[in-house]
């Protein structure tokens, strides 16, 4: 139903822009397919109406013109509907094809290329290339987890999901209720933020440890959705960018560059070990675990008892 109504309100649009002069409600009706198949007078008065007011919400101009004899006509002219000239600089030009490198190992890309092809026929200055390399390494965002698209979609829409995921500390995964409020990207790695409805809090969860399909469940959130910004704070914090203590460990030498780039002091220990002390944040655990056997944690005693559940969970499979 809902393709068959967009179907025929761009159909109107359609007769309305390319008409020269303005077109009576008999004249509409026997253009559009959809009117000639309403039962009644009645029933097509009613729908041209409410089509004329969708079309006129979506932005459309329509005129209401009478003639000489009194007959009410309509058009919409096409200097009245016509779109201001796009005008893009280097930078501008260059911020979109970043922006459309994002899509481009996902189902997205062939819509983002068209977009930009558009903006060049539209007016995008011909010495500007949006895709072009400004350098030797070239940014990309890589989208490689199947949960990322039904999970944009999701936050799109404002409908609550269900997954299963897999805690880096656990040995199977569970399922989990979220009310989705946006995907961010920090260190190459998408992460969900949203509000957890099992835990009644926030939380944000790590694409790439959703298992299985991620289902559709109702409709309408529960919680409030925070702004944007404030978003990007949650991810960030929880993925480990924002540190309010220190912790100290221990680094085999000529290993985890990383972590040496972070640290606050370093100590040479001897015997092939080094002494950091790094900024302690949420997520440090998980990415020290990353480092294997190179990296011992000293203190607090939390991350460390926090990093050894996590090999546990790695050994266990």
């Amino acid at each position: 139903m809902a393709i068959a109504k967009a179907e025929r309100l761009m159909n109107l649009a359609l007769c309305l822009l390319g008409t020269r002069r303005p077109l009576s409600k008999r004249e509409l009706r026997e253009s559009i397919e959809a009117y000639l198949e309403a039962g009644s007078d009645d029933s097509f008065n009613r729908m041209f109406e409410r089509d004329k007011d969708d079309l006129r919400e979506l932005g459309l101009v329509i005129e209401t013109v009478e003639n000489l004899d009194g007959e009410i006509g309509y058009l919409a002219r096409r200097d009245s509907n016509r779109l201001p000239p796009i005008t893009l600089d280097a930078e501008e030009a260059a911020a979109l094809g970043l922006a459309a490198k994002v899509w481009q190992q996902a189902r997205l890309a062939g819509a983002a290329s068209g977009a930009l092809q558009k903006l060049r026929a539209a007016g995008l200055p011909e010495d500007v290339d949006p895709y072009e390399a400004h350098g030797a390494l070239e940014p990309r965002i890589p989208v490689h987890e199947a949960a990322f698209e039904p999970l944009m979609l999701a936050c799109r829409d404002r409908r609550p999901v269900v997954f299963d995921y897999r805690k880096a500390s656990a040995a199977h995964p569970e399922p989990r209720h979220v009310e989705p409020w946006a995907l961010e990207c920090w260190r190459g790695h998408w992460y969900l933020a949203g509000f957890d409805r099992d835990r009644g809090a926030e939380r944000v969860f790590r694409l790439s440890r959703i298992t299985g399909r991620v289902r559709s469940r109702g409709t309408g959130f529960t919680a409030p959705v925070p702004d944007v910004v404030t978003v990007r704070e949650t991810v960030a914090s929880w993925a480990g960018e924002i540190a309010d203590r220190s912790a100290l460990i221990r680094l085999r030498s000529g290993a985890g560059y990383p972590l040496r780039a972070k640290a606050v002091k370093v100590r040479e220990l001897g015997d092939g070990w080094d002494e950091l002390e790094i900024p302690y944040g949420h997520g440090l655990d998980a990415w020290l675990v990353e480092f294997g056997p190179d990296v011992v944690v000293l203190e607090p005693a939390e991350l460390r008892a926090d990093v050894a559940d996590r090999l546990r969970a790695v050994a266990k499979g």
